[in-house]
């Protein structure tokens, strides 16, 4: 089985084994730090927490309203905007005034709301923005945010994983959080951490934009995490992500609930950034057409600057292929429950089970020309089962027992003892942790990564075991330049390729598959 060759493939051959490394972007049971665990009791401790369970229900019936309103948000505005949300652009500039405030649809974020949200919804936002950053921290090893805006920080769950992803890069983080009561729970939970970088929290885009100068508007990295869906109006949406991707010098980082809507939001959201993207770059090069050489370059450079290209999930920059198709694109992140989490998030009066999966939908996007890449597969040879069969010698065909035999020795049987501290005191938690394990994670990463040309697919759902075929539902691009993209379902045989049914076995939701 051998795939056809691009040009550019001769420079770069990737082995099954470096392709299987950088294909791994899913990741295991996720563990909250140690500080982020303390900053949270802490906070807890010093907060009233009477009827804290009641304030859990309430705050999960409120989101449970959201979903309910945002069910409804077709009734709510005009049929046009809802079929063509790039449609009012053409109205002119006083559109883009925003005529609602942020979190103005009846969920309001006071102090009893805060600290239920801090209790029960933190964690598991921490552990979505943790995998979405350190995916982007992979496909972009050359990326190291020094300024950084949260739009909706909330309790401030988006800076606790950049410290953790990018632990030694950020200088300057604007925080844009409505609610009082959340800036202050966010100043809270950090008080205690040290090597902190400046941050400063805002009501709004008007007055963070008012504040800073000019040439401090831009940021290295802007995220909204969990915020737009509470933004009831989807012309207040597409305002806002005009200002956010205003105020992005490089990459913009949007991740929603993985439900049905917030899947929505997220594709509206990238179809409009890369619409107008490619809007801006028409204009630029219509308005500086001039026959010179040397000018076109200079134009050819300003035009790649306001462009833009899917970092993840997508490996194409054109239509959704799920647009209309009854699916939707979306992740899960399983996390293990810290003891706030067990405490107060109950079922029925039982407790909750040690870990939770939370579902969440993103889209990362930069600025500039998707760079040109070999696909992984090009220039490779694989070789049947049969093949692979006929070149075993007879010596291969012996086995050794003894080496399929462990023999554990005296310090494998004191870690099991070490292992059996019970789970829910604290003496586990700080165990669960290694100082080195941020190190070798970078070392695995080092070793195989995924680049941002468009021939790797995503797998967008759980592989499918059929005897020894695997069914894989892949999201992927359909053009060398990217430009175009489509969902296919895809088999793998160990008959035909052992290298990449093993790969597909091992693969599993959130992957990339090469092509």
């Amino acid at each position: 089985m051998a795939s056809s060759i691009a040009p550019a493939a001769a420079t770069k051959l990737l082995t099954p084994e470096s392709i299987r490394a950088a294909a791994k972007q899913s990741e295991g049971i996720h563990l909250v730090p140690l500080s982020l665990r303390r900053a949270i009791k802490k906070f807890l401790r010093e907060k009233e927490k009477s009827h804290m369970n009641r304030k859990v229900l309430s705050l999960s019936q409120s989101f449970n309203r959201i979903k309910e309103a945002n069910l409804q948000l077709s009734a709510s505005v005009s049929r046009e905007l809802v079929e063509d949300p790039f449609r009012p652009i053409e109205h002119g500039g006083a559109r883009w005034k925003i005529r609602s405030a942020y979190g103005d649809i009846g969920l309001k974020y006071k102090e009893d709301e805060t600290v239920a949200y801090v209790a029960s919804r933190m964690p598991a936002v921490y552990s979505a923005c943790h995998r979405v950053l350190k995916e982007v921290r992979r496909r972009l090893p050359d990326f190291s945010p020094a300024s950084v805006l949260d739009f909706g920080a909330g309790p401030g769950s988006a800076i606790w994983a950049m410290r953790e992803v990018w632990p030694k890069a950020l200088e300057r983080v604007n925080l844009v959080e409505p609610s009082k009561d959340m800036q202050r729970a966010a100043q809270s939970l950090l008080r205690d951490l040290k090597g902190l970088p400046i941050i400063h929290s805002y009501d709004n885009i008007q007055a963070l934009s008012h504040n800073l100068d000019k040439c401090e508007r831009k940021h290295d990295l802007v995220i909204s995490s969990y915020a737009l869906g509470e933004i009831p109006s989807l012309s207040d949406r597409i305002t806002i992500i005009r200002q956010l991707w205003d105020l992005t010098r490089d990459v913009l980082v949007l991740l929603e609930p993985g439900t049905p809507h917030g899947s929505r939001i997220i594709r509206q959201m990238r179809s409009y950034i890369l619409w107008m993207a490619k809007r801006t770059c028409r204009k630029t090069k219509k308005s500086n057409e001039v026959p010179s050489n040397e000018k076109s370059i200079v134009v050819d450079a300003g035009a790649s600057r306001n462009n833009a290209f899917v970092v993840a999930p997508c490996s194409h920059d054109g239509r959704c292929p799920l647009e209309n198709s009854g699916k939707y694109c979306h992740f899960v992140q399983r996390i293990e429950r810290t003891s706030s989490q067990r405490t107060y998030k109950r079922s029925k009066g039982e407790p909750l089970r040690g870990f939770e999966d939370e579902k969440f939908c993103f889209v990362a996007l930069r600025r500039g020309n998707r760079p040109e890449e070999a696909w992984p597969l090009d220039g490779m040879e694989f070789e049947t089962l049969k093949e692979r069969l006929a070149k075993r010698k007879p010596e291969d065909l012996i086995i050794d027992y003894e080496d399929q035999i462990e023999f554990k020795t005296d310090e494998d049987f004191l870690d099991d003892e070490e292992a059996t501290i019970p789970y829910a005191s604290d003496v586990s938690e700080i165990t669960l942790f290694n100082e080195d394990d941020e190190d070798d994670n970078v070392d695995n990463e080092e070793q195989g990564r995924a680049d941002l040309g468009g021939g790797w697919g995503r797998i967008i759902y759980t592989p499918v075991r059929r005897g020894k075929r695997i069914a894989l539902d892949v999201c992927r691009s359909t053009k060398r330049d990217a430009s175009e993209g489509a969902f296919q379902r895809i088999m793998i045989t160990k008959r035909e390729c052992p290298d990449l049914h093993l790969q597909a076995r091992r693969s599993l939701w959130g992957d990339l598959w090469p092509f």
